[in-house]
């Protein structure tokens, strides 16, 4: 693995109402309707577009990436001494607005963050997986040779 991608996931009716917005405003600009379909269009891309970090371990280097269908943008920059990787267990919540009504859902997420200068951090990976989290950490620990702090249960251990 050359590169570690972690991207906020956006939520299935964000990416249908951006879609849907995106060709209503494609169609509109096909129309003549120049003002209007680059509103709708471009607000359609904002719904999709979704934010992260990708992490370059051969370079040495990381970017804040904003994402589209797949297409990554951002600046590199050198990323620091890495400490060491964190794996931690946390609720993840989303909250859904309808007119009248207002709902969160709820779930559990496992969250990988390379701490550096004490107690600054990137979050670089996310997972519902204890499994696949840990195979990442560990990739973590090798590539950039550095320690694993497990938080996933109520006392923490350096492995």
């Amino acid at each position: 693995m050359k590169t570690i991608i972690y991207l906020k996931e956006v939520p299935f009716f964000k990416k249908f109402f951006g879609i849907t917005l995106g060709i209503f405003g494609f169609i509109s600009l096909l129309s003549g309707q120049i003002i209007f379909g680059a509103i709708f269009f471009m607000l359609g891309i904002n719904f999709i577009l979704t934010e992260g970090i990708e992490i370059d371990l051969e370079s040495k280097t990381y970017r804040n990436v904003k994402s589209i269908f797949g297409k990554n943008f951002g600046k590199w920059s050198v990323y620091p001494e890495f400490e060491y990787v964190s794996i931690f267990k946390t609720k993840e919540s989303q909250r859904i607005n309808v007119v009248t009504a207002t709902t969160s859902i709820t779930s559990d997420i496992i969250l990988l963050n390379l701490f550096y200068k004490g107690n600054k951090y990137f979050t670089v990976y996310k997972t519902t997986d204890k499994k696949d989290a840990f195979e990442v950490a560990e990739h973590l620990k090798l590539a950039l040779d550095i320690d694993i702090l497990d938080a996933t249960e109520s006392e923490k251990k350096w492995l």
